[in-house]
Parts: structure tokens; C-alpha cells; sequence
């Protein structure tokens, strides 16, 4: 450390020795918890590709649910099968579960209020139920796209604080510990020598 100034005592050169000790084992416990993170982040990247693929081709198919029943219902009758005003709320619940004390969502399900029958042809029918599948997708892949956040959130900070403890931290502590030591070596020639013309040997 730069300008640092030591007096060379045993006692500061043992508390150096246990900050460095902490140190470097911080920096373990940090690579450690980047490699379950790493292995967490494939198995979310995985759930979330596969929510949205799910969300994508369930919001195709409402797509053309709705286009079927505007041919044969037209907007009328479409607009007829609309919730009420106000309509009842669609109600999303997560569960949160975690790891390495980090809360993500580990799933989310979605409840639909079901409308009234509104009449029409089977592809209205068809159209509101794959619309319902939708949203439910949706919320789940909106979970999915959380989750992969919040850990690829806490990977890139694990990664900031290692590098701090690895670049600086221990870089520092141990040029402590060598100023410390060099001092600690420095009192000892002195000693000695003050020792040997004391016993009249110089």
C-alpha cells in the first residue's frame, strides 16, 4: 500500500497475516459462488428460452383464433363477448424461491376470470381460451425473464467484488505484511548487533 508506515511489531504483522488469511479466502468462497451462479444462470436461460418460445406461439395462435373469429362473428358479436366494465382483474401469482441469498421467481401462474358464454361461433370460444393461454404464458415468461435478471444481476457484482479483493485487497495486505516484516527483520539486526557490543564482540 502505498505510504503505508508500519513499526514493525509481531502483533501488526498477526492481524495482517489473519486479513490476508480472510482475504484470500473471500476471493475463494467469490470464485466458488460465480461457478453456482455460472451453472444457475444456464438452467434459468433454459426456462426462460423455453417461456418465451411457449408465450410466442401461444400469442400466434390467439392471433389467429381472433382473426377466424372476426370472419365469422364479426366485430360486433366480438365486442359483445368483451369482459364487463369494469372487468374482473386477471390475478398473477410468483413464487419466490432463491439461492447464494439472492429472491428470484422460481415460477408465476396466472387466473383468468372466465367470461359468459356471449354466443357465436366455436372459433369466439376458441379465440377467448387461447387468449387466456396467452396471458398465462406471458406472466410465466415474464417470471422466467425475472429470474434470469436478478441472478446475471448478482454474477456480474460477484465478479466486481472479487476482482476488487483479488486486484486490490490482497495486492495491498500483502505489501503490508512484507513492509512489516521487513521492519520486524531490521529491529533484529539491530538487536543483535546491539547485543554483540554489549558483550564486547564488536
Amino acid at each position: 500500500m502505498s505510504g503505508f508506515r508500519s513499526g514493525g511489531s509481531r502483533a501488526e504483522r498477526s492481524e495482517v497475516q489473519r486479513r490476508l488469511a480472510t482475504a484470500r479466502r473471500g476471493a475463494e468462497l467469490l470464485d466458488r459462488k460465480q461457478r453456482i451462479l455460472q451453472a444457475a444462470i444456464d438452467g434459468l436461460q433454459e426456462r426462460a428460452d423455453e417461456g418465451i418460445r411457449v408465450w410466442e406461439t401461444s400469442a400466434r395462435e390467439a392471433a389467429v383464433w381472433l382473426q377466424r373469429s372476426t370472419g365469422l362473428d364479426g366485430a360486433d358479436r366480438l365486442l359483445g363477448a368483451a369482459p364487463p366494465d369494469p372487468p374482473d382483474p386477471a390475478v398473477a401469482v410468483v413464487q419466490w424461491g432463491g439461492a447464494m441469498g439472492i429472491s428470484y421467481p422460481e415460477s408465476a401462474s396466472c387466473t383468468v376470470p372466465t367470461s359468459p358464454p356471449a354466443g357465436g361461433s366455436s372459433a369466439l370460444v376458441f379465440a377467448a381460451s387461447a387468449h387466456r393461454a396467452a396471458l398465462e404464458a406471458a406472466v410465466a415468461a415474464a417470471a422466467g425473464q425475472r429470474a434470469l435478471l436478478l441472478v446475471s444481476e448478482e454474477l456480474a457484482a460477484t465478479r466486481t467484488r472479487q476482482r476488487a479483493v483479488e486486484n486490490r485487497w490482497i495486492p495491498r495486505l500483502e505489501e503490508q505484511l512484507t513492509a512489516i516484516e521487513r521492519r520486524i527483520a531490521e529491529q533484529e539486526l539491530e538487536e543483535s548487533l546491539r547485543l554483540r557490543w554489549a558483550a564486547g564482540l564488536m
